[in-house]
Order: structure tokens, then C-alpha cells, then sequence
């Protein structure tokens, strides 16, 4: 039997081993609590750590609070503390996750396909994860090794002479094999606390396929997020589980920025609000991901009664954490009772010395590539965009692209921003080096992908098109263009109807004009959304898009960060 099954078995069978006849209403209430017992359970979240086991550096390492003041944050060793001390304050605790643990990961994880951070995990005592987008960056079948263990079928065992593979589940229900429905992935997992059963519900959110590359996946379909929920939130309760928690890598962009860890700057019907009010009346809490922001919200669910939604912010520097009473009787929660928080992951406190250690291994092992300089910056290059959607870093990165690809014929290229993964800083955070030195591991940090550059033959209208499908009601999502293209986009334009006034190094693009355009093997291949880049002919390969960009910052000595002249955003 595979491990997945496996797992799904036990989670089954032990849910059903506690069905009891438990009367009385679903929802407990506080009259509960007046001569009757309750267990006290703590939830501890952690999402969108991709792989940063080492603190990150720049804004990436950084929590802006409430007044605007700053403190680092991140750090494997810093998380494993920070858990042991929940975990001090409470009898009874789990440890969750919300997805992309891994992938989009630095070079000291990533150059051994993220074992190290699996291995943090389970050391740390990470009871259940829900997977995310990035966890099948490698496909499925990688996946299916990260759970289950062995060495990488091309690189071997790298980082240790065996990988024993995750001790706790990666869940996804609303994973299924393309050819028979059949669940992918263990769709749910039950934890024990006090002889209470207390269920998860994990899984990616059903736009996967347009955010990774669909070689990797051909075999497995992703579904709606709030039907796979209820149906197995439907289920557990069934078997007598009562006490239910969502763990979802779907979340909100705040509408405001400030207000600290625990603001609620989210708007209504942003996607993860949406699921996390539509799931069925028996979840009692939803943790989410993905949008790497951090909020703490409360939300009724359709039979009216609270639950929170809450995330952390990404690259480990927060923890949500979430403490539930449930009541003995019923088993259920007690949701009046629920109180949530993100807590800052400081670095001020003594870093857990056996993460530090497995830390201290990675390191070393990837010191000779990480080290090695391969140019100089003049001041921080941001990969924050501004109003219009332009960044310093992404505009860079897609010079990078055209110059590497000007054999190719290349005239222009466009970077997806989702691909720029930190800032690149003046002052290194690299051991031995500084002012202005940019390491090869830094430059991963960077672009941690390993995408393939492609050139393409387009029309002016298919580009048009294009950046025409930047924007649609769910999101709003600018490519990074390279020197010389620059155009407008409306905010209040109709969709299909934003863009304006294209020109290529000064000439208006020609829309029956056919184009060389670089981009990435991601966004040729349709990814986040850009289908108008699947109709590109005559494609040409180049290099890995990193090789690139390091090429670039070693041609170009004292590198600035690029202006913000490129696109224009209209009222």
C-alpha cells in the first residue's frame, strides 16, 4: 500500500473510531462551559515558508508593525523556539501548516530540492500541512517523493545519505487523479488532544494549474476549493468528528497597508474571504496562505456564527496562532470562546540549537556556490511595485532576459513579477562579503526557478493582448517589461480595453508586426494566466532565466536600480 493511501487509511479509520452519539446542537455554546468539561487546544500555523531556513534578508526579513516601526523576523532556528514556547503555555497543541513550505526556496534549500526544510519541519513536529502551488514545482511525482522519502531520481541524496521523506501529511482534497477522480492526495488528517478528535482539511487553491508548469501535473486535476471542504468537512462530521479546521493556501491582499499583524485590511469577496465564508457551518476555523500578507479577521460562516481567518505573513517571520475550547460533550468547538493572534517570529530570543545545527549543515554544504560573487550592485534593487505595477528588481531581471537573448533576435522582454522572489541589497548578507557584492545565492534567492528563457515570434496584437490579460476581476497581475517597451493601462477602463499606447524604443508597436519576445518557459506555457503567450511561433531556447541575470550583473558592474518610467497606470 503507497504511503498516501496509507495515510488516508489510518486518517479514516481513525476518525471512525470515535463516532459516539452525540446529541444536542452542532455548535456549542458557552452554556457548555458552567459545570462541564472542556479541553483547550492550540493551534500553531505556519504558511508560505519557502525554504527559508536561514533568516531572509531585506523587507523579505522584516515585520512593519501597527506604527509603522520594523522588526526582524524569520529564521528556522527563531520558529523552532518561538513553537517550543507556545507549545510551554498550553497542555495541548498542533502544528499546521497552509502550504508552499517549500519551493520558490533560497539556495541553501533549494540546490537539495528542499530536503533541509523537510527535515526542520519534521524536527520542529509539524503535525499536518495543506499542500501549495509551489509544493508541486517539481511535479507531482516530486511531491510524492517529498512525502514519502528517497533520493531525487537525477541528484541523488545530496544533503544527507538518505531522505527518509515528511513525517506528516501533505494534504489535498481537492486533488484528484485526471482519470478516475480518485483523491491524489490524503484529503483530510485527524490529530488527537485529550481523547478529542480534531480534523484537518487541507489543499492548494484550484488555480495550481496556471501557476506551475502543467508537464508536472498532466496526471492529477485541481477542484473547487469550497466543494472539496464541505464534502469531507460533511464527512468527518459524519464519523463523529466535530471539531473541524481548514487549512487552505488561498488568502486576501489587504486593501490598506499598516495595522500591524492582526489587522483585518481585507476585503470582502477577495478569494480566500470568499472561501473562508462559504465553507460549511462545521469548520471552525480557517487558516489560509498564499498572498503573503498578514491579517487576523473574523468572519460568520453561513449559519451566522464566528470563526476566524486568519494568515501570517510569509518566509517564516509570523505564526498564526489560534486557540480553541472544545466542549467534552459534543466535542465540538466553543467558538465564542476562539481566540487567534499572529505572533511575530523575533529573533531575539536563544535559536533552538538542533535546527540550527541541521541549518549550520546546509549551509555548509552550499557555501561554495552561494558565496561565489558574481557582481556589484550601487544601492538596494526593491522588488516592491509601485502604483502602476513596476519594480526596480523586475524591471532588471527582464533587461537581464533581453540581453541574454538578443541571438535569438529578441526585441523585448516581459517578466512575470510572481517569479522575483526578494530584494537584492547593497549591504550582503553573504558571510565574507558586502557593500554592493552580490553572491550567486543571492541572485537564486532572487530567481529560484531555474526557468528556461524562450523566444517567440508575436504580432503587435497578440502582445497587446497580452498585457491585456494582466487584468482581470480577480486580480490584478503586471509583467515587468524590459527597456524600451513602455506603454498605459486605465484603472477604469473595461477589461480588454486597459491598454494604451505601446511603443518600442520610441516607434508605436505595429499591431500586424511581428515581434521577437522573451519570456520565461513558465509564462510560455501559459502560466498565470497569460494564454496569449501560447500562440508565440518560431520558438527559440536560451539559457536558465538565473544564469541570466547573474551574466547581466557581472557585465554591468554597479548596477542601480532601473527607473520606473516604463508604465504609466491612468486614471
Amino acid at each position: 500500500m503507497s504511503s498516501f493511501r496509507r495515510l488516508s487509511v489510518l486518517a479514516i479509520t481513525a476518525a471512525a473510531a470515535t463516532v459516539i452519539s452525540a446529541t444536542g446542537p452542532a455548535q456549542a455554546d458557552v452554556e457548555s462551559l458552567r459545570g462541564r468539561g472542556t479541553v483547550d487546544v492550540r493551534l500553531i500555523g505556519i504558511n508560505d515558508l519557502h525554504g527559508n531556513i536561514e533568516p531572509p534578508s531585506g523587507s523579505s526579513g522584516r515585520v512593519v508593525l501597527a506604527d509603522g516601526t520594523t522588526v526582524d523576523a524569520g529564521g528556522a532556528a527563531f520558529n523552532a523556539t518561538h513553537i517550543k514556547n507556545l507549545q510551554g503555555e498550553v497542555k495541548n497543541s498542533v502544528v499546521v501548516g497552509q502550504g508552499d513550505l517549500i519551493g520558490g526556496s533560497p539556495l541553501v534549500s533549494a540546490l537539495f530540492h528542499d530536503e533541509p526544510t523537510v527535515e526542520v519541519l519534521n524536527k520542529v513536529g509539524m503535525d499536518a500541512t495543506a499542500a501549495g502551488n509551489h509544493e508541486f514545482d517539481e511535479g507531482y511525482k516530486e511531491l510524492l517523493r517529498m512525502q514519502r522519502g528517497g533520493c531525487h531520481p537525477v541528484d541523488g541524496c545530496q544533503f544527507q545519505d538518505t531522505y527518509p521523506g515528511a513525517n506528516f501529511p501533505i494534504l489535498g482534497a481537492n486533488v484528484t487523479h485526471a482519470k478516475n477522480g480518485l483523491p491524489a492526495l490524503p484529503p483530510f488528517w485527524v490529530e488527537f488532544r485529550d481523547g478529542i478528535p480534531i480534523g484537518f482539511i487541507g489543499m492548494p487553491l484550484k488555480d495550481v494549474p496556471i501557476l506551475v508548469d502543467p508537464n508536472g501535473i498532466k496526471e492529477i486535476q485541481f477542484g473547487d476549493e469550497v466543494k472539496a471542504a464541505n464534502r469531507y468537512a460533511n464527512f468527518l462530521d459524519a464519523i463523529g468528528v466535530k471539531s473541524i479546521v481548514l487549512l487552505v493556501h488561498q488568502g486576501d491582499q489587504v486593501t490598506s497597508p499598516g495595522g500591524g499583524p492582526n489587522a483585518c485590511n481585507v476585503a470582502a469577496q477577495n478569494p480566500g474571504s470568499k472561501i473562508a465564508t462559504e465553507v460549511s457551518p462545521k469548520i471552525d476555523a480557517v487558516f489560509s496562505g498564499h498572498s503573503h500578507q498578514h491579517y487576523n479577521c473574523v468572519v460568520k460562516d453561513p449559519a451566522g456564527n464566528p470563526r476566524p481567518f486568519i494568515e501570517g505573513l510569509a518566509f517564516g517571520r509570523e505564526l498564526s496562532v489560534v486557540d480553541l475550547k472544545i466542549d467534552r460533550r459534543t466535542r465540538d468547538v466553543i467558538r465564542g470562546e476562539t481566540k487567534a493572534d499572529n505572533k511575530i517570529v523575533t529573533r531575539t530570543v536563544t535559536p533552538d540549537p538542533a535546527i540550527q545545527a541541521l541549518v549550520d549543515v546546509a549551509k555548509t554544504k552550499v557555501r561554495p556556490i552561494a558565496n561565489r560573487p558574481v557582481g556589484t550592485i550601487g544601492s538596494d534593487i526593491p522588488r516592491a511595485q509601485n502604483p502602476a505595477g513596476e519594480s526596480p528588481l523586475g524591471n532588471l531581471i527582464a533587461d537581464s532576459q533581453l540581453a541574454a537573448t538578443a541571438g535569438n533576435g529578441a526585441v523585448l522582454a516581459l517578466m512575470n513579477p510572481g517569479g522575483v522572489r526578494a530584494d537584492l541589497t547593497f549591504a550582503s548578507s553573504a558571510e565574507g562579503e558586502g557593500n554592493g557584492v552580490t553572491t550567486y545565492g543571492e541572485a537564486f534567492t532572487v530567481q529560484p526557478f531555474s526557468n528556461i528563457l524562450q523566444t517567440v515570434t508575436l504580432t503587435g496584437a497578440q502582445i497587446k493582448n497580452a498585457l491585456e490579460q494582466q487584468f482581470s476581476a480577480t486580480r490584478t497581475f503586471v509583467l515587468q517589461p524590459s527597456a524600451g517597451l513602455k506603454y498605459s493601462w486605465s484603472a477604469s477602463a473595461a477589461f480588454g480595453s486597459k491598454i494604451s499606447g505601446i511603443t518600442l524604443n520610441g516607434v508605436a508597436l505595429d499591431p500586424n508586426a511581428n515581434y521577437r519576445v522573451t519570456i520565461n518557459s513558465f509564462l510560455q506555457g501559459g502560466g498565470d494566466g497569460f494564454s496569449e503567450f501560447t500562440k508565440g511561433t518560431n520558438i527559440t531556447g536560451g539559457g536558465i532565466d538565473l544564469d541570466a541575470f547573474a551574466a547581466y550583473l557581472t557585465a554591468h558592474p554597479g548596477q542601480g536600480a532601473p527607473a520606473l518610467d516604463r508604465i504609466t497606470k491612468l486614471p
